[in-house]
Protein backbone atom coordinates (compact mmCIF):
# COMPACT_ATOMS: atom_id res chain seq x y z
CA UNK A 1 0.00 0.00 0.00
CA UNK A 2 1.53 3.28 -1.19
CA UNK A 3 0.52 6.86 -0.42
CA UNK A 4 1.56 9.48 -2.98
CA UNK A 5 2.38 13.06 -1.99
CA UNK A 6 1.41 15.26 -4.94
CA UNK A 7 0.98 18.89 -5.91
CA UNK A 8 2.51 21.65 -7.97
CA UNK A 9 6.15 22.69 -7.35
CA UNK A 10 7.24 24.63 -4.27
CA UNK A 11 4.18 24.12 -2.07
CA UNK A 12 5.93 22.07 0.65
CA UNK A 13 5.63 18.51 -0.68
CA UNK A 14 9.23 17.62 0.09
CA UNK A 15 8.98 19.27 3.52
CA UNK A 16 5.91 17.18 4.32
CA UNK A 17 7.69 14.08 3.03
CA UNK A 18 10.75 14.76 5.17
CA UNK A 19 8.62 15.49 8.23
CA UNK A 20 6.83 12.15 7.81
CA UNK A 21 9.96 10.11 7.09
CA UNK A 22 12.90 12.22 8.35
CA UNK A 23 14.53 11.24 5.05
CA UNK A 24 17.19 13.39 3.41
CA UNK A 25 15.31 15.11 0.60
CA UNK A 26 16.28 18.22 -1.32
CA UNK A 27 14.12 21.11 -0.13
CA UNK A 28 14.33 24.36 -2.08
CA UNK A 29 12.24 27.39 -3.03
CA UNK A 30 12.27 26.82 -6.77
CA UNK A 31 10.19 24.78 -9.21
CA UNK A 32 10.83 21.06 -9.70
CA UNK A 33 13.02 20.61 -6.63
CA UNK A 34 11.92 16.97 -6.75
CA UNK A 35 12.98 15.75 -10.19
CA UNK A 36 12.57 12.05 -9.46
CA UNK A 37 10.20 10.45 -6.99
CA UNK A 38 11.50 10.13 -3.43
CA UNK A 39 10.50 6.85 -1.81
CA UNK A 40 10.33 6.58 1.95
CA UNK A 41 8.53 5.12 4.95
CA UNK A 42 6.01 7.09 6.95
CA UNK A 43 4.15 5.90 10.03
CA UNK A 44 0.49 5.79 10.98
CA UNK A 45 -0.40 6.36 14.62
CA UNK A 46 -2.63 4.11 16.76
CA UNK A 47 -3.02 3.20 20.42
CA UNK A 48 -0.77 0.22 21.04
CA UNK A 49 -2.24 -3.01 22.39
CA UNK A 50 0.61 -3.22 24.91
CA UNK A 51 -1.26 -0.82 27.22
CA UNK A 52 -4.51 -2.82 27.18
CA UNK A 53 -2.59 -6.03 27.78
CA UNK A 54 -0.42 -4.59 30.56
CA UNK A 55 2.88 -5.43 28.88
CA UNK A 56 5.84 -3.71 27.23
CA UNK A 57 6.19 -4.24 23.49
CA UNK A 58 9.33 -4.59 21.35
CA UNK A 59 8.37 -3.43 17.85
CA UNK A 60 10.49 -4.69 14.96
CA UNK A 61 8.69 -2.88 12.14
CA UNK A 62 7.78 0.36 13.90
CA UNK A 63 8.01 2.33 17.14
CA UNK A 64 6.01 2.52 20.36
CA UNK A 65 6.22 5.66 22.51
CA UNK A 66 4.14 6.06 25.67
CA UNK A 67 1.63 3.51 24.43
CA UNK A 68 1.36 5.06 20.96
CA UNK A 69 2.26 2.70 18.12
CA UNK A 70 3.73 3.97 14.84
CA UNK A 71 3.39 1.45 12.01
CA UNK A 72 5.08 1.79 8.62
CA UNK A 73 3.54 2.63 5.27
CA UNK A 74 5.26 3.48 1.99
CA UNK A 75 5.31 7.10 0.83
CA UNK A 76 6.07 8.49 -2.63
CA UNK A 77 6.99 12.16 -3.06
CA UNK A 78 6.45 12.63 -6.79
CA UNK A 79 7.65 15.33 -9.18
CA UNK A 80 5.80 18.67 -9.11
CA UNK A 81 2.73 18.99 -11.29
CA UNK A 82 1.73 21.95 -13.48
CA UNK A 83 -1.42 22.54 -15.58
CA UNK A 84 -1.26 20.54 -18.82
CA UNK A 85 0.65 17.62 -17.28
CA UNK A 86 -1.62 15.09 -19.01
CA UNK A 87 -0.43 16.65 -22.30
CA UNK A 88 3.21 16.27 -21.26
CA UNK A 89 3.85 19.81 -19.97
CA UNK A 90 6.41 20.35 -17.20
CA UNK A 91 7.38 17.00 -15.74
CA UNK A 92 3.87 15.73 -16.45
CA UNK A 93 4.74 12.37 -17.99
CA UNK A 94 7.08 11.48 -15.13
CA UNK A 95 4.59 12.71 -12.53
CA UNK A 96 1.79 10.60 -13.92
CA UNK A 97 4.01 7.55 -14.27
CA UNK A 98 5.04 7.85 -10.61
CA UNK A 99 1.38 8.22 -9.72
CA UNK A 100 0.52 4.74 -11.00
CA UNK A 101 2.05 3.21 -7.87
CA UNK A 102 -0.09 5.16 -5.39
CA UNK A 103 -3.23 3.83 -3.70
CA UNK A 104 -4.19 7.21 -2.20
CA UNK A 105 -2.99 10.76 -2.80
CA UNK A 106 -2.17 13.56 -0.40
CA UNK A 107 -2.46 16.77 -2.43
CA UNK A 108 -0.28 19.45 -0.84
CA UNK A 109 -1.71 22.91 -1.50
CA UNK A 110 -0.10 26.22 -0.51
CA UNK A 111 -3.20 27.50 1.27
CA UNK A 112 -1.50 30.86 1.86
CA UNK A 113 -1.83 31.65 -1.87
CA UNK A 114 1.84 32.60 -2.17
CA UNK A 115 2.68 30.19 -5.02
CA UNK A 116 1.37 30.55 -8.57
CA UNK A 117 0.45 27.86 -11.13
CA UNK A 118 4.08 27.33 -12.14
CA UNK A 119 5.31 26.99 -8.55
CA UNK A 120 6.77 30.50 -8.42
CA UNK A 121 6.48 32.91 -5.49
CA UNK A 122 3.58 35.36 -5.80
CA UNK A 123 0.85 37.07 -3.80
CA UNK A 124 -2.91 36.45 -3.57
CA UNK A 125 -3.12 33.32 -5.71
CA UNK A 126 -6.41 31.46 -5.16
CA UNK A 127 -5.51 27.99 -3.78
CA UNK A 128 -8.89 26.62 -4.92
CA UNK A 129 -7.58 26.79 -8.48
CA UNK A 130 -4.80 24.38 -7.48
CA UNK A 131 -7.26 21.96 -5.90
CA UNK A 132 -9.37 21.88 -9.05
CA UNK A 133 -6.52 21.72 -11.55
CA UNK A 134 -4.91 18.65 -9.97
CA UNK A 135 -8.21 16.78 -9.93
CA UNK A 136 -8.72 17.74 -13.58
CA UNK A 137 -5.20 16.66 -14.60
CA UNK A 138 -5.43 13.25 -12.96
CA UNK A 139 -8.96 12.66 -14.27
CA UNK A 140 -7.91 13.65 -17.80
CA UNK A 141 -4.95 11.28 -17.58
CA UNK A 142 -7.21 8.44 -16.46
CA UNK A 143 -9.70 9.32 -19.19
CA UNK A 144 -7.11 9.21 -21.97
CA UNK A 145 -5.84 5.81 -20.84
CA UNK A 146 -9.35 4.36 -20.47
CA UNK A 147 -10.51 5.59 -23.89
CA UNK A 148 -7.36 4.32 -25.62
CA UNK A 149 -7.65 0.87 -24.05
CA UNK A 150 -11.43 0.61 -24.37
CA UNK A 151 -11.04 0.81 -28.15
CA UNK A 152 -8.75 -2.23 -28.01
CA UNK A 153 -11.31 -4.41 -26.25
CA UNK A 154 -14.68 -3.01 -27.41
CA UNK A 155 -15.21 -5.55 -30.21
CA UNK A 156 -14.08 -8.41 -28.00
CA UNK A 157 -16.58 -7.46 -25.31
CA UNK A 158 -19.49 -7.16 -27.76
CA UNK A 159 -18.69 -10.20 -29.89
CA UNK A 160 -17.62 -12.69 -27.25
CA UNK A 161 -19.90 -11.59 -24.39
CA UNK A 162 -16.91 -11.43 -22.07
CA UNK A 163 -17.34 -9.71 -18.74
CA UNK A 164 -16.46 -6.09 -19.27
CA UNK A 165 -14.76 -5.78 -15.86
CA UNK A 166 -12.43 -8.69 -16.64
CA UNK A 167 -11.34 -7.24 -19.98
CA UNK A 168 -10.91 -3.74 -18.52
CA UNK A 169 -8.84 -5.15 -15.68
CA UNK A 170 -6.53 -6.84 -18.20
CA UNK A 171 -5.80 -3.58 -20.04
CA UNK A 172 -5.89 -1.13 -17.10
CA UNK A 173 -3.73 -3.06 -14.61
CA UNK A 174 -0.92 -0.55 -15.22
CA UNK A 175 -2.99 2.07 -13.40
CA UNK A 176 -2.75 0.02 -10.22
CA UNK A 177 -6.45 -0.89 -10.22
CA UNK A 178 -8.15 -4.21 -9.56
CA UNK A 179 -11.28 -5.94 -10.82
CA UNK A 180 -13.37 -5.05 -7.76
CA UNK A 181 -12.57 -1.35 -8.17
CA UNK A 182 -13.41 -1.53 -11.88
CA UNK A 183 -16.74 -3.23 -11.16
CA UNK A 184 -17.54 -0.58 -8.55
CA UNK A 185 -16.75 2.21 -11.03
CA UNK A 186 -18.89 0.55 -13.71
CA UNK A 187 -21.84 0.40 -11.34
CA UNK A 188 -21.43 3.99 -10.17
CA UNK A 189 -21.14 5.32 -13.73
CA UNK A 190 -24.11 3.23 -14.90
CA UNK A 191 -22.03 1.46 -17.56
CA UNK A 192 -21.93 -2.12 -16.27
CA UNK A 193 -24.28 -3.33 -19.03
CA UNK A 194 -23.31 -0.83 -21.72
CA UNK A 195 -20.64 -2.09 -24.13
CA UNK A 196 -20.84 0.74 -26.68
CA UNK A 197 -19.11 3.64 -24.97
CA UNK A 198 -18.77 7.19 -26.22
CA UNK A 199 -15.81 9.41 -25.29
CA UNK A 200 -18.00 10.88 -22.53
CA UNK A 201 -18.75 7.39 -21.20
CA UNK A 202 -15.02 6.64 -21.09
CA UNK A 203 -14.35 9.83 -19.15
CA UNK A 204 -17.28 9.32 -16.74
CA UNK A 205 -16.07 5.79 -15.97
CA UNK A 206 -12.45 6.98 -15.63
CA UNK A 207 -13.45 9.69 -13.16
CA UNK A 208 -15.30 7.18 -10.96
CA UNK A 209 -12.38 4.75 -11.19
CA UNK A 210 -9.89 7.43 -10.16
CA UNK A 211 -11.98 8.45 -7.15
CA UNK A 212 -12.25 4.80 -6.06
CA UNK A 213 -8.66 3.69 -6.76
CA UNK A 214 -6.76 6.90 -5.96
CA UNK A 215 -8.78 8.97 -3.46
CA UNK A 216 -7.40 12.45 -2.78
CA UNK A 217 -7.00 14.24 0.56
CA UNK A 218 -5.91 17.87 0.64
CA UNK A 219 -3.12 19.04 2.93
CA UNK A 220 -3.83 22.75 3.39
CA UNK A 221 -0.16 23.53 3.97
CA UNK A 222 1.22 26.79 5.41
CA UNK A 223 -2.08 27.23 7.24
CA UNK A 224 -0.37 29.57 9.71
CA UNK A 225 -0.26 32.23 6.96
CA UNK A 226 -3.34 31.04 5.03
CA UNK A 227 -5.97 30.65 7.73
CA UNK A 228 -8.57 32.78 5.94
CA UNK A 229 -8.30 30.69 2.76
CA UNK A 230 -8.54 27.51 4.82
CA UNK A 231 -11.72 28.69 6.55
CA UNK A 232 -13.20 29.67 3.17
CA UNK A 233 -12.55 26.30 1.56
CA UNK A 234 -12.62 23.71 4.36
CA UNK A 235 -16.31 22.86 4.01
CA UNK A 236 -16.07 22.37 0.23
CA UNK A 237 -13.18 19.88 0.17
CA UNK A 238 -11.73 16.99 2.16
CA UNK A 239 -9.08 19.18 3.72
CA UNK A 240 -6.74 19.03 6.72
CA UNK A 241 -4.97 22.15 8.08
CA UNK A 242 -1.23 21.44 7.91
CA UNK A 243 2.04 23.14 8.73
CA UNK A 244 4.72 20.74 7.48
CA UNK A 245 7.56 23.08 8.39
CA UNK A 246 6.41 23.16 12.03
CA UNK A 247 6.16 19.35 12.18
CA UNK A 248 9.66 18.98 10.76
CA UNK A 249 11.02 21.46 13.33
CA UNK A 250 9.32 19.60 16.19
CA UNK A 251 10.55 16.17 15.09
CA UNK A 252 14.12 17.41 14.66
CA UNK A 253 14.03 19.17 18.05
CA UNK A 254 12.78 15.92 19.60
CA UNK A 255 15.57 13.91 17.99
CA UNK A 256 18.15 16.41 19.23
CA UNK A 257 16.85 16.14 22.79
CA UNK A 258 15.62 19.73 23.06
CA UNK A 259 11.98 18.75 23.53
CA UNK A 260 9.85 15.67 24.02
CA UNK A 261 7.37 15.50 21.17
CA UNK A 262 5.24 12.56 20.12
CA UNK A 263 4.13 13.03 16.48
CA UNK A 264 0.47 13.92 16.30
CA UNK A 265 0.28 15.36 19.83
CA UNK A 266 -1.17 18.78 20.58
CA UNK A 267 1.77 19.86 22.74
CA UNK A 268 5.42 19.21 23.53
CA UNK A 269 7.62 19.31 26.63
CA UNK A 270 10.77 21.43 26.75
CA UNK A 271 13.71 19.40 28.10
CA UNK A 272 16.54 21.90 27.86
CA UNK A 273 16.87 25.64 28.10
CA UNK A 274 16.32 27.11 24.65
CA UNK A 275 16.81 30.71 23.62
CA UNK A 276 17.07 32.89 20.55
CA UNK A 277 15.48 31.90 17.24
CA UNK A 278 14.78 28.32 18.30
CA UNK A 279 12.77 29.44 21.32
CA UNK A 280 10.87 31.98 19.25
CA UNK A 281 10.13 29.33 16.65
CA UNK A 282 8.85 26.82 19.20
CA UNK A 283 6.73 29.52 20.90
CA UNK A 284 5.19 30.37 17.52
CA UNK A 285 4.43 26.71 16.78
CA UNK A 286 2.82 26.29 20.18
CA UNK A 287 0.62 29.41 20.11
CA UNK A 288 -0.21 29.76 16.40
CA UNK A 289 -0.45 26.14 15.28
CA UNK A 290 -0.81 23.57 18.08
CA UNK A 291 -3.14 25.64 20.25
CA UNK A 292 -5.22 26.76 17.25
CA UNK A 293 -5.51 23.51 15.25
CA UNK A 294 -4.72 20.83 17.85
CA UNK A 295 -1.70 19.54 15.91
CA UNK A 296 0.46 20.37 12.91
CA UNK A 297 -1.87 18.19 10.81
CA UNK A 298 0.95 16.07 9.38
CA UNK A 299 0.18 12.95 11.39
CA UNK A 300 -3.54 13.50 10.97
CA UNK A 301 -3.43 13.49 7.19
CA UNK A 302 -1.43 10.27 6.81
CA UNK A 303 -3.69 8.58 9.36
CA UNK A 304 -6.79 9.75 7.51
CA UNK A 305 -5.38 8.62 4.17
CA UNK A 306 -4.69 5.11 5.45
CA UNK A 307 -7.55 4.43 7.85
CA UNK A 308 -10.35 6.49 6.28
CA UNK A 309 -9.64 6.78 2.55
CA UNK A 310 -8.04 3.34 2.16
CA UNK A 311 -10.17 1.75 4.90
CA UNK A 312 -7.31 -0.19 6.50
CA UNK A 313 -7.09 -1.98 9.83
CA UNK A 314 -4.05 -2.79 11.99
CA UNK A 315 -3.44 -6.25 13.47
CA UNK A 316 -0.64 -7.92 15.41
CA UNK A 317 0.55 -11.42 14.44
CA UNK A 318 2.40 -13.32 17.20
CA UNK A 319 3.88 -16.80 17.64
CA UNK A 320 3.42 -17.23 21.39
CA UNK A 321 -0.22 -16.63 22.31
CA UNK A 322 0.36 -16.46 26.08
CA UNK A 323 3.32 -14.03 25.98
CA UNK A 324 2.09 -12.20 22.84
CA UNK A 325 5.58 -12.54 21.40
CA UNK A 326 7.66 -14.04 18.61
CA UNK A 327 10.05 -16.96 19.17
CA UNK A 328 12.75 -14.55 20.39
CA UNK A 329 10.55 -13.06 23.09
CA UNK A 330 9.78 -9.77 21.32
CA UNK A 331 6.32 -8.68 22.51
CA UNK A 332 3.93 -7.52 19.77
CA UNK A 333 6.87 -7.39 17.35
CA UNK A 334 4.94 -6.61 14.18
CA UNK A 335 1.90 -4.52 13.30
CA UNK A 336 0.41 -5.19 9.88
CA UNK A 337 -1.96 -3.06 7.82
CA UNK A 338 -4.76 -4.94 6.04
CA UNK A 339 -7.87 -3.91 4.14
CA UNK A 340 -10.97 -3.71 6.32
CA UNK A 341 -12.81 -7.00 5.86
CA UNK A 342 -9.58 -9.02 5.70
CA UNK A 343 -9.68 -12.51 7.17
CA UNK A 344 -7.29 -14.60 9.24
CA UNK A 345 -6.22 -16.36 6.03
CA UNK A 346 -5.47 -12.98 4.40
CA UNK A 347 -3.20 -12.22 7.36
CA UNK A 348 -1.45 -15.57 6.95
CA UNK A 349 -0.69 -14.82 3.30
CA UNK A 350 0.42 -11.29 4.18
CA UNK A 351 3.00 -12.72 6.58
CA UNK A 352 4.27 -15.26 4.03
CA UNK A 353 2.78 -17.24 1.14
CA UNK A 354 3.97 -20.52 2.71
CA UNK A 355 2.10 -19.75 5.92
CA UNK A 356 -1.05 -19.11 3.90
CA UNK A 357 -0.61 -22.27 1.80
CA UNK A 358 0.01 -24.42 4.89
CA UNK A 359 -2.56 -22.76 7.17
CA UNK A 360 -3.99 -25.08 9.84
CA UNK A 361 -5.70 -22.93 12.49
CA UNK A 362 -5.55 -19.62 14.35
CA UNK A 363 -6.10 -18.22 17.83
CA UNK A 364 -7.54 -14.84 18.83
CA UNK A 365 -5.10 -14.13 21.66
CA UNK A 366 -7.24 -11.45 23.31
CA UNK A 367 -10.32 -13.68 23.50
CA UNK A 368 -8.22 -16.84 24.00
CA UNK A 369 -10.24 -18.80 21.50
CA UNK A 370 -9.79 -20.50 18.13
CA UNK A 371 -11.03 -18.65 15.05
CA UNK A 372 -11.72 -19.91 11.54
CA UNK A 373 -9.63 -18.95 8.55
CA UNK A 374 -12.52 -16.86 7.21
CA UNK A 375 -12.89 -14.97 10.50
CA UNK A 376 -12.89 -11.22 9.78
CA UNK A 377 -10.26 -9.21 11.60
CA UNK A 378 -10.55 -5.84 13.34
CA UNK A 379 -8.03 -3.18 14.36
CA UNK A 380 -6.15 -4.25 17.47
CA UNK A 381 -6.60 -8.01 17.00
CA UNK A 382 -3.66 -10.16 18.14
CA UNK A 383 -3.54 -13.40 16.18
CA UNK A 384 -1.49 -16.59 16.47
CA UNK A 385 -1.44 -18.68 13.29
CA UNK A 386 -0.62 -22.40 13.18
CA UNK A 387 0.69 -23.79 9.91
CA UNK A 388 2.13 -27.12 8.81
CA UNK A 389 5.88 -27.51 9.05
Amino acid sequence: MDVGIVGKPNVGKSTLFKALTLADTEIGAFPFTTIKANIGVGYVRTKCECIKNNTVCNPKNGVCRNGIRYSPTKLIDVAGLVPGAHEGKGLGNQFLDDLRQADALIHVVDISGNTNEAGEACKNHDPEKDILFLIEEVDQWFGQIVEKNYKKISNKIRCESNKIEVELCNVLSGLGVNEAQIKNALDKSGLSKNTAWSSKDCFDFAKELRMISKPIMIAANKVDSGFDNYMRLKDKYDMTPVCAEAELALREADINGLIEYIPGDSSFKVLKEIDGKKKAGLDFIKSKILEVHGSTGVQSIINSSVFEKLDMILVYPVENESKLSDTKGNVLPDSILLKNGATVLDLAYKIHSDIGDKFVSAIDCKKKMKVAKNHKLATGDIIKIHSRA
